[in-house]
């Protein structure tokens, strides 16, 4: 009887660490993940889009919103998604706790851990593209929803975050130049020493494309595609680049190092390449927006880091599943998708589209999460059942 007694206690303490080791991990656990944007209104639902990223085996999922059909649809799947807190809500977060936990526990908590939700990215390009209000209610709301997770006891669940655009540096150019633009830095500051504390990431939307748009005369677009060129060479580094997101990485980690926080990690939380685009936007075509997008899964999956940090591995979410047709902007702004709005590949760079996908689903749901996740804390929730109705019937 005692024997069992302690087989008993011993499966339950087991259970509770497995529990507890399966949800401590980082908001990013691979080194490629993806942007789900949804503004469109000819995507598919977001079951079948669980379905889509299942099939194509992407584990890590960035929403720009904390949407509950999304996070419902992806219960289960074994995804690993980052949340987001538009913009419009940064001043109802800054300016309350209260609000800050309220929508932690009705976006986040609830839906933990069946959802598997590794971060929340509070806002998107504030600082050096809002005014100083937004950027100070930035810092607020950033402040208080880690506050939230924290009374929650999700701090080591949940990685807090914001992504920054190119706007916050002053110059990048060559890289080991770049430093942090005046007009961002006393908000700045502020996000980098609680990221610091909480162990955050920099996060850095890192478009390539953009650069080489601005100055098509001086840039060699081989050098913004991942191709064979000559690259650039940093004089006060000696370091050597062959393209161009790497560069942009090793500029925003210059530009920390010379605001004291050389330690940090960058990731880019958006890189991508556009289809298609107006007329002055001639290198929007599916060959470029193929090129990159296919060398950029390749230069992931070799897990090495930048010229200035090789020990650290790059990690990148392109941008994005779908083009979007209700994008307001240049024509581009709705052509970064790797899948049509039916869900059939834009272009092949090694994915398979939503139709062909059957065959692929069916096995995941055997050998995937399922058989993993959700079998393995069933089967020992049930072996303590049993057991414990077998101790008192005895």
């Amino acid at each position: 009887m005692k024997s069992l007694w302690v087989f008993v206690r011993f499966l339950t303490v087991f259970v509770f660490f497995f529990r507890v080791a399966s949800l401590t991990v980082q908001g990013f656990t691979g080194t490629y993940g993806i942007n789900y944007g949804r503004i469109a209104d000819n995507i598919p639902s977001p079951d079948k889009v669980a379905t889509l990223l299942r099939a194509a085996k992407i584990k890590n999922i960035r929403i720009y919103d904390a949407d509950q059909s999304v996070l419902k649809a992806f219960s289960g799947t074994g995804l690993e998604l980052v949340v987001g807190l538009p913009n419009g809500f940064l001043k109802n977060m800054s300016t309350s706790e209260d609000n800050a936990m309220s929508w932690i526990k009705e976006n986040v908590q609830s839906f933990l851990p069946e959802t598997k939700i590794r971060g929340i990215a509070v806002g998107n390009e504030v600082l050096g593209v809002l005014d100083d209000e937004s950027s100070e209610a930035l810092v607020g709301a950033v402040k208080n929803l880690y506050s939230a997770i924290q009374k929650l006891h999700l701090d080591d669940v949940i990685q807090i975050t914001t992504a920054h655009s190119q706007a916050v540096f002053a110059n990048s150019y060559p890289p080991s130049s770049c430093i942090f633009n005046d007009n961002v830095v006393q908000y700045m500051k502020q996000l980098l020493e609680l990221f610091s504390k909480i162990g955050s990431p920099f996060c850095l939307n890192a478009y390539p494309f953009l650069a080489y748009m601005s100055d098509p005369e001086n840039i060699d677009i081989n050098y913004a595609l991942f191709q064979p060129t000559q690259g650039i060479y940093d004089p006060k580094t000696k370091l050597h680049y062959d393209n161009m997101l790497d560069a942009q990485i090793d500029a925003a980690y210059a530009a920390l190092e010379d605001a004291g926080f050389k330690n940090m990690e960058v990731i880019v939380t958006e890189t991508g390449w556009a289809s298609r685009g107006d007329d002055h936007e001639a290198a929007a075509t599916v060959n470029n927006a193929r090129t990159y997008n296919y060398n950029l899964r390749k230069r992931l999956a070799k897990k090495k880091g930048t010229p200035l940090m090789p020990k650290r591995v790059v990690k990148g979410y392109v941008f994005a599943i779908f083009n979007e047709d209700l994008k307001s902007g240049a024509a581009s702004e709705r052509n970064f998708g790797l899948f049509k709005a039916d869900g059939s590949i834009a272009y092949d760079i090694g994915f398979h589209g939503l139709e062909s996908s059957a065959a692929d689903t069916s096995r995941l749901f055997f050998k995937g999460i399922p058989a993993r996740g959700w079998f393995w804390s069933h089967f020992f929730a049930s072996a303590i059942s049993a057991l414990t109705l077998l101790l008192l019937s005895s």
